[in-house]
């Protein structure tokens, strides 16, 4: 009985799912899918609508897999892709920003002459956005123009500000020119953002002539918030007179500004020394200026964040800080962890502004501002935002101790993180055994090896004991260095005290043995690995190979994958192990091997064929390969390219 479209899609997606789970790297697309594909008897219902189907919604997330099958429908003969089946694939790989993929299949959209939903191309522009591309997301856009109410309004702001942002303001005036002339309602982040940049290197009347047209329109945006914006962007440009002259013509336009605004061009002319003007900007603020509202800077803050306009809501963090006007905390927090991404230094001040106000940073807040001082190795100031918390009395809990371990280990500061884990046990609290893993972590990082096994001395003689992450870290440790004695010391100890290991053990310790040359050694952990768990060895298996080849020991490797039974041995194992035969130029070794597994495991060889074939086009050395594949067809006659 045929089944419905609704149930080939199920069947479909979850045959191609399950069957890239068995592969490595996990859920990508292989030759082997092709196998399983072909198997499942569903070439004769393929359509696009099917293809659609299977992609969306159940190859989503997937985009290697969602392309895979894209391609693979694609070879049925007289099979031809339409608008439906474009759009969910284009779904997929916009979601995973895959843009290279993207741009290949809109190049194809365009020569076949396809029409696709607008929301496809909504989607698209956003990822092109959201990944910093936003000169391709231009050009997208700007071949889609007529569709700009369809893609939306919130589409098309983010596009404008991401545009006049990243100082293509040329593009920026375009997509605002086509939102107005298509009737899309500009936004306070959109037109703020370009407006902000656009000012201040236009002429006044210019820029007057873009308020008066959004004006016009049924916009959303704040009077407010955007005469500030412009008055800081002109003084920016060092423009301050025209600044201060400009502020009739925006109260005329019902664009009020604000002390604030005022604030910034009295600050400017101070800063040159014009006294006099400095006066006459404090009259007129007193006469005609209105308070901030607070609640509106907030919103657009949050707004510039979530649109990870960061630069902007620094300099505009910035400004209200600077003036000592109203914030509040969730905003403080909020510039803090983002703005500490881009720039550390404007972060502290955010920070330091935010503990004169006797607020303290929210637990996310300090992971943020930790995580990202350590990444611009900002050590002196991550212990600097430390000390000003202990002083505060901040650290009252496990939670906010354990952070700050982390993030002192994290910078290599091992002795002054093992103060804080003493300051911890001083105010009553136990560390977790995690912030002793990350000590640990930052000794062996930092090659302090004696204090690392004190280390260890003393989780043991505190009660902690040690747990399956600990055991990692010095196991890798000790291989890495050479120390494998020790390495192997203590995977004897973990399995003494119950603790499984895991695949992190297994080739951190395999790694080691291998590079001393300690093979049988090796095999005898390996054998532990399939004794644990066949699946567990079955996973660690490819690394193995791979390990025993880099140091050329091929008639190990090809005896260890001989003696694999079928519930370990797998054909990736014998592709890794083929292809390192091939480079190295051991044609009758792999040749002999290729036998073997005709003999033992036949079902193997389409498997193994059809990697070695893909391989081809990316191998240095073609020959050799091809033939392995020649021994391969003579054994079992197979097309490379089963479609």
């Amino acid at each position: 009985m045929k089944p419905s479209p609704r149930e080939a899609a199920i069947r479909i997606s979850r045959a191609i799912i399950s069957a890239s789970n068995q592969s490595r790297p996990t859920r990508s697309w292989s030759p082997s899918l092709e196998q399983t594909l072909h198997r499942l008897g569903c070439h004769d219902l393929l359509s696009p609508s099917l293809v659609a189907r299977v992609i969306d919604p159940f190859l989503l997330p997937h985009h290697s897999l969602a392309l895979g099958f894209f391609y693979w429908a694609s070879q049925k003969p007289g099979f031809t892709h339409t608008s439906i089946s474009y759009q969910s694939v284009l779904k997929s790989l916009s979601i995973s920003r895959q843009f290279n993929a993207v741009e290949r299949l809109l190049k194809d959209v365009k020569t076949q002459k396809i029409l696709l939903h607008s929301s496809v191309y909504r989607s698209v522009i956003a990822s092109y956005i959201i990944g910093k591309r936003t000169q391709n997301a231009f050009l997208i856009f700007n071949e889609v123009s007529a569709l700009s109410r369809e893609i939306g309004p919130d589409t098309c702001n983010s596009l404008l500000a991401a545009l006049a942002s990243d100082g293509c303001v040329v593009y920026a005036q375009r997509v605002f020119d086509e939102m107005i002339k298509q009737g899309v309602t500009l936004n306070s982040l959109g037109f703020g953002v370009f407006i902000w940049r656009f000012c201040r290197n236009a002429e006044l009347g210019t820029t007057l002539s873009l308020l008066d047209e959004v004006i016009k329109h049924a916009s959303k945006i704040n009077g407010s918030i955007i005469a500030l914006l412009v008055i800081h962007g002109l003084c920016q440009a060092s423009r301050v007179s025209e600044a201060f002259e400009f502020f009739e013509e925006l109260r005329r336009r019902e664009y009020k500004p604000d002390f604030m605004a005022y604030r910034i061009v009295t600050e400017a002319f101070r800063l040159k020394g014009s006294a006099d003007e400095v006066q006459k900007v404090l009259k007129k603020k007193r006469k005609l200026g209105v308070a901030p509202k607070e609640n509106d800077y907030r919103e657009f803050i949050f707004d510039l964040i979530s649109e990870r306009r960061l630069p902007e809501a620094k300099e505009l963090g910035e400004v209200i800080i600077n003036g000592n006007f109203p914030i509040r905390n969730d905003v403080l927090n909020a510039l803090v962890g983002s703005v500490s991404s881009i720039d550390p230094g404007s972060a502290m001040l955010f920070f330091k502004f935010m503990i004169s106000k006797e607020s303290f940073p929210t637990l996310l807040t300090l992971n943020n501002l930790g995580r990202n001082l350590c990444k611009h190795e900002k050590t002196d100031e991550l212990l600097e935002v430390f000390h000003i918390l202990s002083s505060k009395n901040y650290f009252s809990d496990l939670e906010s101790y354990s952070a700050m371990v982390s993030f002192l280990c994290k910078a290599g500061r091992v002795r002054e993180a093992y103060g804080v884990l003493q300051e911890m046990k001083k105010n009553g609290l136990d560390p977790d055994i995690s912030s002793y893993n990350c000590l640990m972590e930052a000794c062996c990082r930092e090659d302090l090896l004696r204090p690392a096994k004190r280390l260890w001395d003393e989780m043991f003689s505190s009660g902690y004991g040690v747990n399956l992450k600990t055991y990692n870290i010095l196991i890798q440790k000790f291989s890495d260095i050479g120390q494998i004695q020790d390495a192997q010391w203590l995977f004897q100890h973990m399995l003494e005290k119950g603790v499984n290991p895991d695949a992190t053990t297994y080739t951190s310790l395999l790694e080691g043995l291998c590079q001393e040359k300690q093979f049988e050694s090796a095999f005898e952990v390996f054998k532990k690995s399939v004794e644990q768990d066949a699946m567990l060895a079955r996973t660690i298996l490819n690394t193995f190979i791979v390990y025993i080849c880099k140091e050329g020991n091929f008639p190990f490797a090809s005896k260890l994958l001989c003696g694999l039974t079928n519930d370990v041995g797998h054909p990736d194992s014998h592709v890794i192990f083929l292809k390192y035969l091939a480079d190295a130029g051991e044609i009758s070794t792999s040749i002999e091997h290729i036998k073997w597994v005709g003999n033992s495991s036949p079902s193997m060889l389409p498997t193994i064929s059809a990697a070695l074939f893909a391989s081809l086009a990316s191998s240095s050395k073609p020959e050799p390969i091809l033939k392995i594949l020649q021994t391969i067809q003579d054994k079992s006659p197979i097309p490379y390219n089963d479609s």
